[in-house]
Parts: structure tokens; sequence; C-alpha cells
């Protein structure tokens, strides 16, 4: 850390107490003052009592992935001292409430303890305890506007534009605001070592957290009809394409909604309604995590078999079971390349990022109509409920949808028979009609057995026919889906394969790696099915490692079983705690010292 716009600190307080507010106070102001910025929201599943804490680093150059350590830990919480004090590096810095005495789990060698009095002072200057508790959090604040040099004048702008027209809540964070930063300016010294400066390195980005920019990729590609049942962390992203709907897809003269959201009684049911939207016509989507797409096998199955297209948001989270559903991973990839029993295949699209989550959603609608299938678009809890810095999301107002093979009533006219299941350009996809188009594109839609025809059968020939036909489906798939990105060094024997949000981390490894000697090439898959690329990319390095965020190596194992490149021939990289990756766990894994499993 060089001390100016490069450092990282950690707020630990009780969650349901209103430190969301605060601490995304703190980055916007951050983010407002042309720096690159990035948060962290460690939260429990629960609404209210148990320790929640708030990551951010700040990084000059752009290196946003989760800090491997804290420069200060500001320590709000008294169930978690011991664990808080023991993240500050030697040499840094602990903020606590001294409105009471130093507690002994607070008294550690090595590091610079400091008080500010926020309970009593918010005591002092607020009444009853709801208001007390909440405007303590808007307090420290202020104290870190000091320590750290945040621009008041930002911090004022961004009180006024949440509480303008509030003004009793306005006046009371102003008030609470200040009343931290005069402590801290009274108390202590004041900027600390690491601080902040004006920089202009924002103006072409934006904050937006994964799950609102899936759900405007959703919009924009044209999607209507979205069904869902609610589970951490993909809730935001139903609730954010309802917000938009509202805004954008009613008629402003007659109020006519021209949308359909529909909160099913559980995962499977929104899959069927899905399912049955995007036969019908419409664009469809429902979005979940790790148990629902278990739940959701079944249809799943159905719209492969059928040729049916829809779209399935995964916001992943920790499992098996329950698991632990408000950390990150990535423990799903076997689970969605292969979901539903028999042999099923289904495209996987990858996004690092929110920028990607809106680009890739809207690709995926576009895929789903062009294959006929279901097409997955993998998050997760990092990438989907955090803020992060991406650049200003783009659209094409020519943009149009791609539908595919469809065809018109004229189109059957000119056909003796419609076929609905034969393929007659050898890609594996035929050609389909929407409901109501005539009689000649009439025919059922079956899990069963069926022909070309769409005709039920139980004749091995027929069957074998259309599962093949289903197999070229999905080797053309890899034509279309996005291509694997390469960041290359000359002379690299060192490759690094990694996908979705590990991103970050595994783009600043490599620099950190170049700093010791240790050249490498990275290789982020954006895609599954995988193109050719992949394979040569990996067989054209002599040490290859595959970093991602689950126990099992599941993207190793997709790379084997898919490429058939040997186990051995691929080192995993594993990091599975439910935190998002740092870099350090990649650069000491690759530097030859054991990475561990970060707390």
């Amino acid at each position: 850390m060089n001390g100016v716009n490069d450092f990282a600190f950690k707020i630990g307080t009780v969650n349901g107490t209103g430190s969301a507010s605060a601490n995304g106070l703190l980055m916007r102001s951050i983010f407002r003052m042309g720096i690159p910025v990035s948060g962290k929201n460690l939260f429990p599943s629960n609404i209210q009592g148990l320790p929640t804490w708030y990551e951010v680093r700040v990084n000059a150059d752009g290196h946003l992935a989760r800090a491997a350590e804290l420069d200060m830990v500001v320590a709000l919480n008294p169930s978690t001292y011991a664990k808080d004090v023991a993240e500050v590096r030697e040499g840094g810095y602990l903020l606590y409430d001294s409105s009471w005495p130093l507690p002994k789990e607070l008294n550690r060698e090595g590091i610079t303890i400091l008080g500010v009095p926020f309970g009593r002072l918010c005591v002092e200057a607020f009444t009853g305890d709801r208001e007390r508790t909440l405007l303590r959090n808007i307090a420290y604040t202020g104290s870190l506007a000091a320590l750290l040099g945040i621009d008041m004048a930002v911090i004022d702008t961004l009180l006024n534009e949440t509480f303008g027209k509030k003004q009793k809540l306005l006046d009371a964070n102003h008030t609470a605001i200040r009343i931290g930063y005069d402590a801290a300016v009274e108390l202590l010294d004041c900027p600390l070592p690491f601080r902040l400066e004006r920089m202009d390195a924002t103006s072409d980005s934006i904050l937006i957290d994964g799950n609102t920019a899936a759900a405007l990729g959703a919009l924009y590609a044209g999607a209507t009809v979205g069904a869902w049942y609610p589970i951490t962390p993909s809730t935001s992203l139903m609730e954010a394409f309802t917000a938009f709907c509202q805004k954008y897809r009613v008629d402003p003269e007659t109020g006519e909604r021209k949308f359909a959201i529909l909160q099913a009684e559980d995962e499977l049911a929104a899959a069927g309604i899905t399912i049955g939207a995007g036969w019908a016509g419409a664009r469809a989507f429902t979005n979940t995590s790790g148990p629902g797409i278990s739940l959701m096998q079944e249809f799943l199955g159905l719209a492969y078999y059928a040729d049916i297209p829809a779209v399935f948001f995964n916001i992943q989270r920790c499992g098996p079971s329950t698991g632990m559903p408000t950390r990150t991973q990535q423990p799903d990839l076997l689970a969605m390349a292969y979901a539903s029993h028999g042999d099923t295949k289904h495209p996987i699209l990858f996004p690092a990022d929110p920028g990607e989550a809106f680009t890739m959603a809207t690709q995926a609608f576009d895929l789903a109509d062009r294959l006929q299938t279901p097409i997955f678009v993998a998050s997760d809890l990092d990438i989907g409920m955090n803020d992060w810095m991406v650049k200003r999301l783009e659209w094409d107002d020519s943009s149009t949808p791609d539908r595919g093979k469809v065809l018109t009533r004229e189109d059957l006219d000119q056909l003796a028979r419609f076929s609905r299941y034969r393929d007659v350009d050898g890609d594996g996809v035929a050609a389909r009609t929407l409901p109501g188009v005539g009689g000649k594109g009439a025919y059922f839609v079956r899990g069963s057995g069926h022909d070309q025809h769409a005709d039920y059968t139980e004749d091995s020939a027929a069957y074998c026919e259309l599962v093949d036909r289903l197999r070229r489906k999905f080797s053309y798939a890899a034509t279309l889906v996005p291509e694997p990105l390469l960041l290359k060094h000359d002379g690299a024997d060192i490759g690094l394969v990694t996908i979705g949000g590990c991103d970050l981390a595994v783009r600043e490894a490599q620099e950190l790696l170049k700093e010791q000697g240790i050249l490498t090439d990275v290789m982020r898959i954006r895609a599954f099915p995988f193109q050719s690329e992949v394979k040569e990319f990996i067989e054209s390095h002599e040490t290859v490692y595959v970093i991602e965020q689950n126990r099992d190596a599941q993207l190793r194992s997709l790379l084997m079983i898919e490429l058939g490149i040997p186990r051995d021939a691929m080192t995993p990289i594993l990091d599975y705690g439910g935190m998002p990756l740092t870099a350090r766990v990649v650069v000491e894994a690759v530097a030859g010292a054991p990475a561990g499993v970060p707390a």
C-alpha cells in the first residue's frame, strides 16, 4: 500500500442497524471523488441481530478484487471485537466506539487504536433508541471522512440527493455526519497516513450491482415474462425487473401493462411458467440460486428435449442444501451443464462483473431463441448483490431481437408438411412456429418420445435421430457463445484458466506474479460449450492452473469431460470459503506456497 488512493478497510457492525446506508454512502463518496473503489457487503442470513461487515478497497490502478489485508478496521460490534482486531495488518489502525472503556479484546500491540465516542455523542444529540442506533452509523461515516480525507461537500451532495424530500431525515443525517467529523478532527490526527486524493478515473464508469444490471439487460432484450420464487441472492433481480417494467412497460395513456411477472408457489412452478411462456413466443426468464436449480431439473429436461427457449439466471451461493445463502461461490457448474436426467447439455454464460451481467443477459435471450433451448446466465452473490465500478453500459438502439428460425404463415403455406423437429440446415436447430399462425403450424409439445414431425413414437431410430440432433445443436452453440478472453505475456509457459467473478483477482495476480519474475498467460472462459481456443490454450502451456470457487474443481472436471484434457494436465486452485477471491490466493499457489482456504 502506498498510502494515497491505495488501501482497504472494513467496518464491523450489527445487521439491521442501518449500516448498509452508511457504507453505501462511503463508497459512493469515494467514487464521486473520481477514485476507483469496490465494496463487499458480508451479511448474515437473518434479518437483524447477527454480525455484518463491509469491506472497501481503494486502488488508483483499478485493482478492485477483494483485498488480502486490511489497513483499518472499524469495530462497532462487541461480539466480533476479537475477530476484527485480528484482521488488522501489522502497522494498521483500529477505530472503535470509545463511549465505553477499551475492551481487552481490542488491546493489541503493533496497531494504532483510535477511539471516538459515537454512542455518547449520539445520545446527547438525538432522542429515541432507534434513532440513536441508526445515526451512530452515520456518525462513524463522518469520522472516516476526516480520517481518510473524504470530501465533505461530496457527502453533503449525496445526502441531499438521498433525503432531499425528507427534511427531518436530511437534517438528522447532516448533524450525525458533522458530529463524527468534528470529533475525529478534535480527538485524532487527521488524515491518516493512507488517505484519499481526488482523481478523474471514474467519469466513464458507474456503480451498479449485477442483479440490477441483469434485470436491465432482460428489459433491453425484450423480455416480457418473469416467473420466480424468492431466494437469496437472486430475489433483487426480479425486483429490479419489476421496477423497470412498471416504469417503461406500462402504456402511459391506457395504463395497460405490457409485461407479466408472477411469483410462483415454488421454483419448479416458476420454471414451468417460464418454459410455457417461451413456447408461446414470449421472451421469458426466471432467476434463482442453486437450490432452485435443483428443483427445476424436470422442467429443464423438458425444455431441452422439446426445443423451447428460456433464460435461467443462477445467482450462485454456497451449497449444498441451504448451505451459506449469503456467501458467494461457483458451486453449480456441473448442475447447470447437465441439468435434468438423461443426456442433457445446456449452454452457460459466465459474466465476470455487472457490466457483463448486462450484456450477457441480452445475449442470453438471443441465444435461447436461436438455439431453442434453456440458456443459463451463471452469476454469483458477489457479482449479483454488491455494487461494482464498471464502464457505463452501452446499447445499440438499432439492435433488434434475433428470434431465430420462426416460420410465418407464408412460410408454412409453401410446405407440404410442417415438421417441427426436422433439421434442414445441419446445425441441429429445427424451425418452429408461434401459436396462432395457422393449422399447418400446429403440433403437440411432448416430453415423451417423438419424431421429427412431433408425432409420438417409441421407435429407437427416431429417438436416436432426435437426441443426435440435439447434440449437433449443442456443438453449434459453441460457435455462437462468447469466446474466451486472453491476457498474454511473451515467453509465458504458465497458463491461468478461470471464469466469472474470479477475473479481477486473477488479473491482479498476473501482475503481482510478473513482479516476482513469473510470467503467466490468463484465459477467462466466458461460456459453455467450450470453443477450440480453450483446448489450444491449455495444451500450449507447460503448466496450467484452473482457478475457481468450489471444492471439487468443477470447471476442471468440465474441461476433462468435454475436451478430453487429462486431469494431471491441470492443477486446481480452489477457494470455496464463501468470500470473494483475493489475488493473494492465486499468487501463493502459483509461486509455490500453500494458499489454504481464507477465512
